[in-house]
């Protein structure tokens, strides 16, 4: 199976575990990653704030060269995912000639979450399971970009989505209910305003705490920063112990299906997973 694939720029660096345990995880389902040719910045998280024009200009780009590849492509980072939607939306809108891009509309763009849950590839992952994550007490935390506003990102369970609670059911996990899935971890205000990411961060490590969890589950690098950096800082401000390990969910996957390098990839996370998964027998 292959796909389009636009990996966005902070998986090049900041987020790399995101980005190897994505490509460790689709050579074990046997889906091909095709890089979008020539891609660039999708203008996530700044540009829609300087200028509408080149906000819709860079992802509408990639788009068009994406279509010229005639496969769908798959966008791993929420904000990039929001942003190729945006684009969308504007070149098959009213004013789409002034744009001067020619896009037919002729792929779908995915979310990486939502590719990998299609019913055929969660029936490989049953399949190719070799260590369930049994007593992995987690939440899973959708944040709000990739599905808001519905009319920009076209989803339907856009206040209630499932799709990673019905995945981590699979791996053997314990997804607990909560209520704060979608809520915002703060996006973009992590250096700017680090007193607003406190107060929205500190919320979710409360409400998930109090639904029963051990760690939280992202698909979101941009979530995974904002709920992973600023823990030590936050307990030191509030006194309160918090221990809250942040997975990315390819991350459990490849660690359900046994792929060798998953501890190089947590290895690389501020909060140290390893005592939770020792714990439970999973490492």
């Amino acid at each position: 199976m292959k796909v389009s694939y636009y990996p966005g720029c902070s998986l090049e660096h900041s987020a790399r575990e995101y980005e190897e345990s994505i490509e460790a995880v689709a050579g074990l389902l046997e889906v091909q990653l095709e890089e979008v040719p020539d891609w660039n910045c999708c203008g996530a998280t700044a540009a829609h704030s300087l200028s509408e024009a080149l906000a819709v200009a860079l992802p509408a780009r990639n788009l068009v060269n994406a279509e010229r590849q005639g496969r769908d492509v798959v966008v791993p980072c929420a904000l990039c995912f929001n942003r190729l939607k945006v684009a969308e939306k504007a070149l098959l809108g009213p004013d789409a000639a002034g744009l001067g891009l020619d896009y037919q509309g002729k792929i779908k763009i995915w979310d990486l979450l939502d590719y990998l849950t299609q019913e055929p590839l969660l029936h490989q992952i049953k399949d190719r399971l070799v260590k369930p994550l049994t007593g992995l007490k987690t939440v899973a935390y959708y944040g709000c970009v990739v599905a808001r506003p519905p009319k920009i990102t076209d989803r339907r369970d856009y206040e209630n989505p499932v799709n990673m609670d019905q995945l981590l059911k699979l791996l053997g996990a314990d997804p607990y209910p909560w209520s704060y899935k979608t809520d915002c971890c703060g996006a973009g205000f992590t250096i700017s305003r680090p007193d607003i990411i406190d107060t929205l961060v500190q919320k979710l490590y409360d409400r998930a705490l109090e639904a029963g969890a051990e760690c939280l589950v992202v698909s979101c690098q941009m979530c995974q920063a904002n709920l992973d950096l600023p823990q030590e800082r936050i307990r030191r401000k509030t006194g309160t112990d918090y221990y809250l390990p942040v997975f990315y969910f390819t991350e459990l996957i490849g660690l359900a299906l046994g792929h060798p390098q998953v501890k190089t990839w947590l290895g690389r996370h501020f909060v140290d997973p390893m005592p939770l998964l020792q714990r439970q027998g999973l490492l």
